[in-house]
């Protein structure tokens, strides 16, 4: 069999000048060598310059994160700074609040409660090891969240118990204002408290379960305790009769008036005028009969009248 012959290429050359054209005939093996070796140079020069705009990409992207990390790491640097401001500032509140719950009545917070407990933050973090394996930018990030949640729990703390004080001294402060600490009128004791006397007008042995205040007919009377006024009633024996509850279980009685200047509802407040004192009902003269009831039971209202007046 004969050899099938094998195909040519001729590729003409022309010159643009004057010169002559010349012909050169590549064969077909060759041509296919050629256009192999310059693919393969094509492919050689895309790889080259796609690797050399990844490697420029990423040369730009690891100096940005660079100077992100740097100016990360110098905030986190001023922010632990800060808390050691904010770490003073709470710990001076923290001595106003034991001074204020002392004020308020209550015993002072245990210092190592007061510091927030002892031992790290409560709970788990998902970013902890995270934190940890990124180096010192890393480990200061960490330390500061662990300062920032030790001041929280100072500061939840603190806050609680300046409520407590502060809602202790509140009570404090009503009660004070609920407790009949001055005398109705100005006059002389006239007649105390006692169990058992003698009636000045009925003569007969009977519990006598306030005080009786002698003073000119129609000298004011004053509540001696903020509270509102419970009844106002005539009632024998007692004539024109003023009750005013106080909260707390206490309650004050003032007989024998002239005039009574409240009405039942009423909010009243301490050295506020209520009654004009008289001799109304049973009585031998102007005076005004007062009485204290703690938790309803009548007790000597001397024991409430202090040397100086409360200060609403």
């Amino acid at each position: 069999m004969r050899k099938r012959a094998e195909r040519r290429w001729t590729v003409m050359l022309v010159p643009h000048g004057s010169g002559s054209s010349r012909a050169v005939e590549v064969s077909h093996t060759l041509m296919k060598s050629l256009m192999g070796i310059g693919g393969v140079l094509v492919l050689l020069v895309v790889v080259l310059g796609v690797t050399a705009i990844v490697r420029g990409v990423n040369i730009t992207r690891n100096r940005a994160l660079e100077r992100e990390n740097r100016v990360l790491g110098d905030e986190v640097q001023r922010m632990r700074e800060r808390l050691v401001g904010l770490r003073d500032t709470i710990s001076s509140i923290g001595q106003r609040e034991q001074e204020l719950r002392l004020l308020a009545g209550l015993n002072p917070i245990d210092p190592g409660v007061q510091q927030g407990g002892i031992g790290g933050p409560s709970g788990t973090w998902l970013e902890r090891d995270t934190l940890a394996a990124l180096g010192a930018d890393g480990q200061h990030a960490l330390a500061a969240r662990m300062d920032m949640d030790g001041l929280i729990r100072r500061a939840n703390i603190l806050v609680r118990s300046v409520s407590e004080a502060y809602d202790s001294l509140h009570s404090h402060q009503a009660r004070f204002a609920a407790t009949p600490s001055i005398m109705p009128t100005k006059g002389w004791l006239s007649s105390a408290f006692a169990a058992e006397r003698v009636h000045p007008i009925l003569h007969l042995a009977r519990p006598h379960e306030g005080i009786d205040v002698s003073a000119p007919m129609g000298a004011e009377i004053e509540a001696p305790a903020s509270g509102i006024v419970a009844d106002v009633r005539w009632e024998e024996g007692y004539g024109n009769l003023l009750t005013i509850d106080h909260g707390y279980g206490l309650v004050t009685r003032y007989a024998h008036c002239s005039k009574i200047l409240v009405a039942r509802g009423q909010r009243v407040k301490r050295g506020q005028k209520i009654a004009l004192v008289g001799s109304t009902g049973l009585s031998t003269g102007p005076h005004v009969h007062y009485e204290v009831w703690v938790n309803g039971k009548p007790v000597d209202p001397k024991k409430f009248v202090l040397p100086d007046a409360i200060v609403d």
